[in-house]
């Protein structure tokens, strides 16, 4: 069977690839395990520099690597740049800190000494998305392979060319042979990778449905799963917040990576005293945005990532306008080649229709009014999902009160929800548990043993 990594702008395919036979996974598998053998053994010193030349290849190679990202999956091509860019910094960042981070623990008790340090775990298989195919791996990869462990990748079909660049870019930095592999397989082989003894963990970026999948074969196998899955993440905007910021960075968190990111701002819970000046200025700057070729400097929205994610949205908002909700802008197909979705904005949505209730990957927001807020946080959290949130007032009791109330991983005030190295990223409820990234992310995949010396 192969797998086709096709064109979102033209539906045309770029490449295939012959999926990896089950000798040639049990091969990989075994190279990953006897590497780990010696890998962990290596010092801090040799992982750092390693990684460090990972991120000079990548500042080195930033428009080729962003060309591959930009032809699989079709966000804008200074977007893809930026999140090589990011991919760098991270590198970085885990080469300066982790052995610092990691370093043990000393324990007052009763023993003559007594310390917890932190042993890596061995392979750990990486089951990763399409929509950042550089930053989603790298931000757990860093940390990982900084902490001793090594790792084993399925990213997403539809971006193998990138999966192969990533293993690429980890073996001429130096990295030892096995420390980073790949395996080009369907998501229907998984299971058994997930079972062999020779991985010890699990970490999947995805949809609650694989989460649920995965979990399920981790915890059956007893092994350790780190699930970050899909969001519904509110942006809160109060009386006092400032909307000429409040705006623009709205449309930005909504639109980001062409509404296909599982922290971008996807309903907008705006206080009644500011309710339809946000609502028409936001309106006004989505319904402006370019949509078109994303190698083109003017676009603002590129394509979605396929046909399926393309229809996906456009049932979702189809569902909601059968129901009653009312469209502001954009909101039907377009002729033409490729995957694209306006820039779309809903009111009027209830409990009954989809959009309410799942995760739209798409750059369609929804706009509620809301009294105050604790209304707000009411509405913030009245969803499955618990993954970020973003709060717009210039109250510090206001702020304080939302920091404290909503139901999210990561709560932003005043800026858009991200990801950085320094905080931990994950989310609670139903988008998943474990943490990436900071100190956090280094001993996600590690054994905190306790030592005690009488």
């Amino acid at each position: 069977m192969s797998l086709q990594s096709v064109s979102p702008v033209t539906g045309q395919v770029l490449a295939e690839f012959q999926e990896h036979s089950d000798e040639e996974v049990d091969e990989r598998l075994e190279r990953a395990a006897r590497t780990f053998l010696s890998y962990r053994e290596t010092s801090y010193e040799d992982r750092s520099r390693w990684m460090t030349a990972a991120a000079e290849l990548l500042e080195g190679e930033q428009p080729a690597l962003a060309e591959t990202i930009t032809l699989e999956m079709g966000k804008t091509f200074a977007q893809a740049k930026g999140e090589v860019s990011k991919c760098a910094m991270a590198f970085r960042w885990f080469a300066d800190n982790a052995e610092r981070l990691l370093d043990e623990e000393k324990v007052e008790t009763s023993a003559k000494a007594s310390v917890v340090r932190f042993d890596p775990l061995g392979p750990v298989l990486a089951i990763m998305p399409w929509n950042f195919p550089f930053w989603q791996v790298v931000r757990f990869a860093a940390p990982s392979l900084m902490a001793g462990n090594v790792v084993v990748l399925k990213h997403a079909s539809n971006v193998s060319l990138t999966a192969l660049s990533l293993e690429s870019v980890f073996a001429r930095a130096g990295f030892p042979c096995g420390a980073f592999t790949t395996l080009l397989m369907n998501a229907g082989r998984v299971r058994n990778v997930i079972e062999d003894d020779r991985i010890t963990a699990v970490t999947l970026t995805g949809s609650e449905a694989a989460g649920r999948s995965v979990g399920q074969a981790a915890g059956a196998a007893l092994k350790k799963a780190v699930l970050e899955l899909g969001g519904s993440d509110p942006f809160i905007v109060l009386a006092s917040a400032d909307l000429d910021r409040a705006v623009p960075v709205g449309v930005r968190a909504r639109i980001q990576n062409n509404g296909q990111s599982c922290i971008a701002a996807k309903r907008f819970l705006i206080d009644e005293s500011v309710f339809d000046e946000y609502y028409h200025r936001f309106t006004d700057e989505m319904a402006a945005l370019v949509l078109g070729d994303p190698f083109d400097p003017a676009t603002d929205v590129g394509p979605l990532s396929s046909r399926a994610q393309r229809d996906e949205v456009a049932g979702q908002v189809d569902d909601a306008v059968a129901k009653g909700a009312t469209i502001s802008c954009g909101g039907s197909l377009l002729d033409g080649a490729g995957w694209f979705y306006p820039p779309t904005v809903i009111t009027g949505v209830t409990s009954s229709m989809r959009i309410s209730r799942e995760e739209v990957f798409g750059p369609v927001a929804v706009v509620e009014k809301v009294r105050g807020v604790e209304d707000a946080i009411r509405e913030a959290n009245r969803t499955v999902f618990g993954l970020g949130a973003s709060v717009w007032t210039q109250d510090r009791e206001e702020a304080d009160r939302c920091v404290a109330g909503v139901e999210a991983g990561q709560v932003f005030v005043n800026a858009m929800v991200a990801s950085t190295p320094e905080l931990p990223f994950g989310g609670i409820k139903r988008s998943g548990y474990g943490r990436e990234l900071s100190s956090f992310g280094l001993k996600e995949f590690c054994n905190a043993k306790s030592v005690w010396i009488a």
